[in-house]
């Protein structure tokens, strides 16, 4: 593709939201499991509490770059490094590494999250155009657009059958749900009908569920940089993304994530809307 914008057309979209996540979720790689003798990087925490690495801000740091050179009329807005560009047309959302307490603990679930999002006068934003999560611990990638599917690893990813509860498998992030303990017996009653819950989360989780390994997803605290991505892949497998409120949107603040034939039963479970 040449310098200058974008096209408008899905599948360049599709195809450019998985160029970037490649080139920002390999230079993450670079440093997985590479600290000082083999042991863990040197971590920091930010204002909010949650740990950053040099990894961290590298890819992000790539990412933006390969965007700026490509893409210059485009905004940005990145976990680590703000917001540019806002009366773009369009805003690019990078999580550079998704579950960076699981990429510190040399834990190979983490991923690197890209979404190109339609963005308003205002700054505000409006429809997810695509996404892209790459895992490059484990050698998956999957990205979507409305209207072009969603791509596992170059295959169409189909969301699971399952109609059952009892024979579903749920997933979350913190089980302890620290930031929203409001909301833990939700969960506890979502996990108690379920046939198999596991943790290990964050954007792996809706992987599991785009892909079939999984038939629900749930976090109660998200950033738009964290769920930007998920909603189009999700949806384009198709399953059902939501708020913890059950609003179909990217941007809740929550998110949870289910195939077609479930999605009723567990926002009932949950108590948002079925």
């Amino acid at each position: 593709m040449s310098a200058g914008r974008l096209p408008d057309r899905p599948a360049l979209l599709l195809h450019a939201a998985a160029d970037v996540a490649r080139v920002a979720g390999d230079v993450a790689l670079r440093h997985f499991r590479a600290g000082p003798a083999g042991g863990a990087l040197e971590v920091e925490t930010k204002g909010d509490g949650s740990p950053v690495t040099i990894a961290d801000r590298s890819a992000e740091q790539a990412a933006r770059a390969w965007l700026a050179a490509r893409y210059p009329a485009d905004g940005i807005l990145g976990e680590e490094f703000g917001r540019a560009g806002r009366g773009a047309a369009r805003c690019w959302v990078l999580d550079p590494i998704d579950g960076t307490k699981t990429f510190v603990r040399g834990v190979p679930l983490w991923g690197t999250l890209v979404a190109c999002v339609a963005q308003g006068a205002d700054g505000a934003f409006g429809e997810v155009l695509a996404g892209a999560a790459y895992f490059p611990a484990v050698g998956e990638l999957v990205a979507a657009a409305p209207g072009e599917g969603c791509w596992w690893n170059g295959a169409r990813a189909r969301v699971s059958d399952v109609a059952t509860l009892a024979q579903a498998t749920v997933c979350t992030t913190d089980p302890k749900f620290s930031h929203r303990p409001d909301r833990r017996g939700a969960w506890r009653q979502l996990e108690d009908g379920a046939g198999l819950s596991r943790s290990w989360g964050d954007c792996y989780g809706y992987l599991l569920v785009a892909t079939g390994r999984a038939e629900a997803m749930v976090d109660a605290v998200v950033g738009d940089w964290d769920t930007a991505a998920l909603l189009p892949v999700v949806e384009e497998a198709g399953g059902v993304f939501t708020s913890w409120e059950g609003v179909r949107t990217a941007f809740g603040g929550s998110a949870v994530a289910t195939n077609a034939a479930l999605a009723p039963a567990v926002r009932q479970a949950l108590g948002g809307a079925p």
